[in-house]
């Protein structure tokens, strides 16, 4: 038997060892420099499509260099998930790589998910589109005119948006998605309901309180249990800034000339529905895959989903119920929506003729926006597009 001094010393030379190597291995790239595509778990792609993933990684080093901290791209072709991958840095003061699976704030992609969610409470017939909305929620204030959930789900019920910064940056919490629609139920319409397009977040927060009541539980619960579940979106959680939440990135924004700051903290639970949810690009792929063909929503609602509705005096916008009916630049139809929050911006576009869905997540927002442009998460989509055959 060997003394007991001599196997002790051994243990502590490996320990000084281990230690010695840790302290030794290379830092983290800072921001702004080209951080590693690869940050964790991510999806390869097939080797048809290693021109796109050279394009996407190409877009992604692009808008890192515009100082956003870090950002995650994925993209499905037919259902499935072709390719996904993080870049640059969750967490900047402790260099946490960005991965395929980190959390960001998706905004106003919000929208789109609750929309699902509402189409389901009409496929089985707990909810009129065309009811006023007092029928639900009959708290809310008579504004004289009709107000229902389709002119809601469509911008066109004349519900104001925030009308001040710092509304957009509340730290209250709400523990009820009535209590948040204290903030502006008793205000003026912008215009008569069904006259104009007037983009409103808090529109729907009043459509949350809608679903709620017809579904009869709880917002959150019932869009865990009818769209999240049923869909495997497990990374799809509300923002609850008092939960530990896996893999949440911390954000980051620029105003007013500053440099890159933490963003300041802001309570979402004033606006799950309209844009109070976590995701990941991963999840919000599998959930645009979901609305190309009908079985997770009838024909039926898709097709109101994606038909651009008319005001009163018949002039059509360019918004169905929760998503924007465009063209791409190239001239694709596409189906898309944005989400800006404070320290993210989002973007999930649909090409339904060629089955391909590309998002993109960052934590990070600046003044004024315009840094991510569509067009620049359209090259990444219309890359796999080429790849897929298209």
């Amino acid at each position: 038997m060997k003394p007991l001094h001599t196997a002790w010393s051994r243990r502590v030379g490996l320990a000084l060892l281990a230690l010695f190597a840790l302290v030794s291995a290379p830092a983290p790239r800072p921001v702004g420099a080209q951080a590693p595509a690869a940050a964790g778990p991510s999806q390869g792609a097939p080797a048809a499509y290693r021109a796109a993933v050279a394009k996407a990684q190409a877009v992604a080093q692009q808008i890192l260099g515009l100082g956003v901290p870090g950002l995650a791209l994925a993209v499905a072709v037919d259902g499935k998930i072709v390719w996904s991958d993080g870049f640059g840095y969750a967490d900047l003061e402790e260099r946490v790589p960005a991965r395929a699976t980190t959390k960001f704030r998706i905004g106003s992609v919000s929208k789109p998910l609750t929309a699902a969610a509402l189409m389901r409470l009409v496929e089985v017939g707990k909810l009129d589109l065309d009811a006023p909305v007092q029928k639900y929620v009959p708290s809310f204030p008579d504004k004289g005119a009709k107000i229902t959930a389709r002119m809601l789900a469509g911008h066109l019920a004349g519900i104001r948006h925030y009308n001040q910064a710092d509304e957009s940056r509340p730290e209250r919490h709400y523990d009820t998605v009535l209590d948040g629609l204290k903030i502006f139920q008793d205000d003026p319409l912008v215009v008569p309901p069904g006259t104009k397009f007037s983009y409103s977040s808090y529109g729907y927060n009043l459509l949350s309180a809608v679903i709620e009541a017809a579904a009869g539980e709880s917002f959150l619960g019932y869009m865990q249990r009818v769209v999240f579940d049923p869909l495997g979106l497990r990374a799809t959680v509300a923002d609850e800034p008092s939960q530990i939440i896996d893999q949440r990135s911390r954000f980051y924004h620029v105003a007013n000339g500053k440099p890159l700051q933490n963003a300041p903290f802001v309570d979402n639970s004033y606006k799950w529905a309209g844009g109070g949810f976590l995701s990941t690009a991963q999840d919000l792929v599998r959930f645009g895959s979901s609305l190309l063909q009908p079985g997770f929503l009838k024909a039926e609602s898709l097709a109101l989903l994606f038909t651009p509705q008319k005001t009163s005096s018949g002039q059509e916008t360019t918004y169905g119920i929760g998503w924007d009916i465009s063209r791409s630049k190239s001239g694709k139809r596409i189906y898309a929506h944005s989400g800006g929050s404070v320290g993210g911006t989002t973007w999930l576009i649909v090409y339904p003729d060629k089955r391909v869905v590309v998002a993109f997540v960052c934590n990070f927002d600046r003044e004024g926006g315009g840094f991510v442009t569509r067009e620049d998460i359209e090259k990444v989509g219309e890359a796999f597009e080429r790849g897929a055959g298209g």
